[in-house]
This record gives structure tokens, sequence and C-alpha cells, in this order.
């Protein structure tokens, strides 16, 4: 709604439109700016300002035709007030002063009205843009729990607030993060720009795997008392999809992308009506998004077409699309799934692989050579204070008659497990045993 079409919309109307835009395009007008400025904290210090302006402005004046427009000339005049603030006599301002002076920037305002659809970028930089974006928010100097911080909020558009939510931590370690991160990119001297071709290709792994701790924190909450938090697991599949978009002739990055979409195709069965878990045997497949399933399938394909070789995305990809395909649990086919473990293991060993490999081997081969596996990770004390290993343990002791010892390890797994719809499920299970 606009001024034009009856009077101004009032406060919360601004702010549902401030909101709609900013998730929607925040990793371009932050890749704009940060290519405009060469400062990427500067860049999103002024969009940050531009939509606190945009809050009381457009409630009072109506939102702009071009409301992206609006918040790119309103944060690029904030960065030239910095830079005059700075310097009169710097550089950047005087290129970017130029550029004001010749009109690209002359008005939010007018840029609104009188050329809506002349963005202030040039649209055959976009995608370069973004791309910088994520390769910045995700640089190697920043620790990994800024950098997804970082990523969350300059190319999620996602607020402080909803990020702190989301990981079950104080709005303030959140705004410390993201404020450390700025300033550790300044002081490494980190250039706001697109790496080079075979640079790029040694950080993506670094931007896949901020991607894929988000979906993973979306797709299994550790702690807390929900089960999934999918506004976060599908925000981080928008930023797969996006990439993939981007670099589309990465492999890996349809892996990933496979792996989220089949993932999120059973987000609906994995959770009963008073947000209790579902386990996989028990749940309704009719309830599955078979859209997001060949979404995932035609995903992994792009991947499989590279011709070389999946990587550790594409096999857990692989595995995924083995539990998508089949009708049952018990039709799965787990001597493939166990063969994609190994392979797993092999390209990215970890314990945890390990244990998803036997429990694997307990579908193919029984539990007897499952348990094995399962000692040997417990004598190597590599899982141990996870929750997950005495989980898979007793429930293999279960399925082999030894009830007193699965209760003992069922009621360990409920102690050390953070999220309280998992912790149920384990401390249902120990009490059924007697």
């Amino acid at each position: 709604m606009t001024a034009a079409d009856g009077g101004p919309p009032g406060a919360e109307s601004a702010r549902r439109a401030v909101e709609a835009v900013w998730r929607i395009e925040s990793a371009r007008i932050v890749g704009a700016l940060a290519r405009y400025t060469g400062h990427f904290a500067l860049a999103e210090d002024v969009a940050q300002e531009a939509l606190a302006e945009a809050l009381v402005s457009w409630s009072r004046d109506g939102v702009p035709a071009s409301p992206v427009g609006w918040l790119l000339a309103t944060a690029r005049r904030r960065a030239i007030d910095g830079f005059r603030r700075e310097s009169a006599l710097d550089a950047r301002y005087a290129m970017l002063a130029n550029q004001l002076a010749d009109g690209e920037f002359s008005s939010g305002v007018a840029l609104a009205r009188d050329r809506p659809d002349d963005l202030p970028w040039d649209p055959d930089r976009v995608d370069d843009d973004v791309l910088a974006l994520m390769f910045t928010a995700c640089h190697p100097v920043l620790s990994p729990e800024a950098r997804v911080a970082l990523t969350l909020r300059a190319v999620g558009g996602l607020s402080s607030e909803e990020i702190a939510r989301a990981f079950l931590i104080p709005v303030p370690t959140v705004q410390a993060r993201i404020t450390r991160a700025k300033k550790t990119l300044a002081a490494a001297g980190v250039p706001f720009e697109l790496p080079p071709s075979e640079e790029r290709r040694q950080r993506l792994g670094g931007v896949l795997s901020v991607l894929y701790v988000i979906f993973t924190e979306g797709s299994t909450a550790t702690a807390g008392d929900r089960l999934l938090r999918p506004d976060l697991a599908y925000e981080a599949l928008r930023l797969a999809r996006m990439l993939a978009g981007l670099l589309p002739g990465e492999p890996e990055v349809y892996g990933l992308l496979a792996m989220f979409e089949l993932t999120a195709a059973r987000f609906a069965a994995r959770t009963g009506p008073d947000g209790e878990a579902v386990l996989l045997e028990d749940q309704d497949r009719r309830l599955w998004d078979r859209s997001a399933i060949r979404r995932g399938l035609a995903a992994l394909g792009r991947a499989s077409a590279a011709g070389r070789g999946l990587g550790p995305y594409g096999l857990q990809a692989a595995i995924a699309a083995c539990h998508a395909t089949a009708p049952s649990v018990r039709e799965v086919d787990w001597e493939r799934v166990v063969l994609l473990y190994e392979a797993l293991g092999r390209v990215a060993p970890s314990p945890v692989v390990e244990l998803n490999r036997a429990v694997a081997v307990a579908m193919a081969s029984g539990p007897g050579p499952a348990l094995s596996e399962v000692d040997e990770l417990v004598a190597s004390g590599r899982l141990s204070g996870s929750y997950l290993l005495p989980s898979v343990r007793g429930e293999l002791l279960v399925r082999l008659g030894r009830t007193a010892e699965a209760r003992t390890e069922l009621e360990l797994a409920a102690r050390l497990c953070r999220n309280v719809r998992e912790r149920s499920v384990l401390l249902r299970k120990a009490a059924a045993l007697g």
C-alpha cells in the first residue's frame, strides 16, 4: 500500500513491508552496498540504518513504489555521510559524491517515484555481489559461530532476535558475534570481492559447511522444547538454492541442496499434533512432500552427472534418497545404505558417520554385528558425552533381548539429551522396558 492508495499504511504495515523486502532482497542490498563502498562492515551497518529509517518514513509517507531502491539510496546517503565525517578528502567519499552529483542516486524518494524499475545496481553484477557476500560472510578468518551469525544476518536477512531464538542463545551474544565478525574482517583487510576461481573452490567448503550447520540445527534442534526449527532449516534451503543458481558447475553444491530437499520433505511427518517426535518407522509417509523429493532427486542427479564422484554432501543426499524412495523402513535398500556410509567414512571420517553406519548394519545384518561396532566406538571415547551413542546402543540391546542393559543405556541417553522432545522419546522407551 502506498500513500496514493489512500494514505500512509501505519507502523504495523510499514514494519511488515520492511521485513518482507529485507528477507527477500537483503543479500542483494548488502552486496550492492559493499561493492559500492568497498567495505563490508560499513555496508551492513548503513543497510541496518536504512531499515530503521524506513520504519519511520514508510509509516508516515507510505511504502515507496520501489522499496529496494529507497533502501539503497538511503543507505548510500548514510555511507556518504560517514565518509564525510571521517575525511573530506577521502578518495572513496569523492567517488561516491561524484556519482551522487551525476544523479545516479539523486534521491531515494525520487527514485522510487520516477524510476521504480531502475535499481541502483548493475543487473549483470547482482549474482557476483550475492556470491561475494556469501564468501565474505564465511571467510576463514572468522570463527565458525561468527560465520553462521553473519551469514544469517547479511545473506539471510534474519534479525539478531531471530538468530538468537533459533540457536537458543541470548540476543547480546548474537550481536557481539556479528560486531566482532565485522571488526575482524576490517582488521584483516578482507576485501569485498569474489575470490579468484582457484581460491573460490578452496573456500567453497567453508560456505557449504555454514549452510549445513544452519540446516542441521533447523532439522533437529540440539536443545529446547521443539524437535524442529523449520524457519531456520528453510532459510538454509533457500540459501542453498541461491548458491546452486550462482555456481551451477559445482556438484557438491547440488549435493548439499539435494540433501536439504530430501530431508525437509519429511518434516511434516516427523512431529505429531502436540509437537512430539514421531520415529521414522511410525511416520505417515503420505505426509512426505513428494515435490521436495522430486527436487532433491533432480539435484542429486545434477551432482552425479558431473562425473567426479559424489562428495560428502552428495553421499548424504544419496542416503536420504534411499529413505525417500522406499515404501517403508523395512524396504529401504540397507545394503546400499551401508556401502554409502562406508564411502562417506572414507571421504569425511567422523564417529557420527561410524555410528550411523552401525545403525544401517543392524538393519541389514542384525543387531549383533552392529553392537560390536558400537562397542568399539564406546571404547574409543570419541563420542563421550553425546546422547546418540547410548541411544543407539540401547536400541540394539533391546533387539538382542538384553532389556536391563538397554534401559540403563536409554536412561543415560535421556540424561545427556538437551532436546525436550527427543528426551521424552528416550524416557518413554526406557519406561516401556519395565
